[in-house]
């Protein structure tokens, strides 16, 4: 079972807003979450990153991959 740190797509068309989530790596896009671990909002200016820290580190502790997207929204929430 490898557990991946991915985004979901949410809200309506040409308005995306998307859920950062710990997700099965086979399970399909939107698919059930093991867990929300925050969201992204690229509409708003300058773009809405919000992140539970202690949940993201407890699943990478626990071994989840982040997709490369995921990876620099963390580098951007740390800033």
């Amino acid at each position: 079972m490898a557990v991946k740190l991915r985004l979901t797509r949410s809200g309506s068309k040409k308005r995306p807003f998307y859920r950062v989530v710990a997700i099965e790596g086979s399970t399909r896009r939107d698919g059930r979450p093991l867990e929300f671990l925050g969201y992204y909002n690229p509409m708003s200016n300058p773009a809405e990153i919000h992140l539970d820290q202690e949940k993201v580190q407890k699943w990478i502790s626990l071994g989840a991959q982040p997709s490369d997207t995921v990876r620099s929204l963390l580098n951007q929430f740390k800033a």
